[in-house]
């Protein structure tokens, strides 16, 4: 009896829910359109309350009230979107009557959200920037020139706030250990520059660029297609945090963004010393050169605290250095760009040679320049041993 009990349950069970997928199935279009009606109500109330907030003849005693009221109308209008895609996409995509844009749009959202326990923080901005960019697109599908205009304006400002309160997030995390190169953080600077790159893509197009900028935006764009290899990769990580420079000056501090520098020179001197063919190594090592250059003139030279007196004192005279030679550019332009190579060279020769990475084959590689350009000399020593000669190669600086 036990078993036929729970046979005719189980057979009572799969019925309905045949019937309920089915009814569900049914009523999925009046669900679409019902969430529809109700996104689009909250979003013209959050885009009024943004117009009212951010209006330029706004009375100081009414901005707080007008504030409110945006803060408020922005959570409904979030809170709907949320529930459009727990009641519509989640069903569609149970049902398999979703899209394969929808099918991804749920993959995303629970990949977000999985970050709730862990990463809080990185959640709550994430989330929103989620649910704005899918409604975004809702809105351009929609062809309604005077809605996109409008909906624009209050996009942008609040994805502003949400990639800035991203890098902020990220910037807390490296900002607990010295601007030293931490190696266990890799994954920190991964989403630095993947936030950065996301912004630059998705973002700026939307915003007038400044024209400060303009020019490094055009040096991305070269990598911003095709595939990328690591040296390629490694040049176009460097623009990107050549425009957060400009951009996200205060949720990526100087002090971060050292960091970065360091953890892309570091790459990129690995890559010189690990390439093979003459050609790419070559092309390795003029990206080392450029990186140095960006991260002394662009970076160093804008930090006014120093925790170490030595090294400000040693960067001074360096950048002195760096400033005679640019005096070279106009007048001889040749032996401007030697005197600059050997300048670099011989700073980071200094720097790497307390490391606790091997460089042994990129000093060798250094010195190598050094000797070619005369600044350096080889030695060579004969020495017997029972009556047989042997040779060792010592290369040292020529003291001028």
């Amino acid at each position: 009896m036990e078993e036929r009990s729970l046979r005719v349950v189980g057979t009572d069970k799969t019925f309905f829910n045949k019937i309920t997928n089915t009814l569900t199935k049914l009523l999925i279009p009046t669900q679409i359109g019902f969430n529809g009606i109700r996104i689009s109500m909250k979003r013209n109330v959050v885009i009024k309350a943004y117009e009212a907030f951010t209006a330029e003849n706004v009375e100081i005693e009414n901005k707080d009230e007008l504030e409110k009221k945006y803060e408020d109308a922005y959570t409904a209008y979030l809170e709907s979107l949320d529930k459009f895609v727990l009641d519509t996409i989640y069903k569609k995509v149970k049902n398999n009557t979703a899209t394969q844009f929808e099918s991804n749009a749920l993959s995303q959202y629970y990949g977000i959200v999985q970050l709730k326990e862990s990463e809080y923080n990185e959640y709550k901005y994430r989330k929103q920037k989620y649910l704005l960019e899918l409604d975004n697109e809702s809105v351009r599908n929609t062809g309604k020139d005077k809605l996109i205009e409008k909906y624009n304006k209050f996009y942008v400002s609040k994805q502003d706030t949400l990639y800035k309160g991203i890098l902020k997030n990220y910037s807390i995390k490296l900002a607990d250990t010295t601007n030293i190169y931490d190696s266990s953080k890799e994954w920190i600077y991964v989403k630095i520059f993947s936030t950065l790159e996301d912004y630059i893509q998705n973002i700026l197009p939307l915003k007038q660029i400044d024209s400060k900028i303009e020019p490094i935006v055009k040096e991305y764009e070269r990598f911003s297609v095709g595939k990328l290899d690591t040296r390629d990769n490694i040049e176009k990580n460097m623009i990107l945090l050549k425009i957060s420079r400009n951009l996200f000056t205060h949720s990526l501090p100087l002090v971060v963004a050292e960091q970065c520098y360091m953890k892309l020179i570091k790459d990129a001197r690995c890559l010189v010393q690990d390439t093979k063919i003459a050609a790419k190594r070559e092309k390795a090592y003029t990206m080392v050169l450029n990186l140095l250059e960006n991260y002394n003139v662009e970076l160093l030279a804008t930090k006014v605290y120093w925790e170490n007196n030595k090294e400000r004192e040693e960067f001074k005279k360096f950048y002195e250095k760096y400033q005679q030679i640019e005096k070279l550019k106009d007048k001889d332009f040749i032996k401007y760009v030697k005197e600059k190579e050997i300048l670099f060279i011989k700073n980071d020769l200094s720097k790497i040679k307390n490391e606790k990475t091997d460089y042994s084959r990129l000093i060798k590689y250094y010195k190598r320049r050094l000797v070619d350009y005369g600044v350096m000399k080889e030695i060579k020593l004969g020495k017997t041993n029972n009556k047989r000669y042997t040779r060792k190669t010592i290369k040292e600086l020529i003291t001028v």
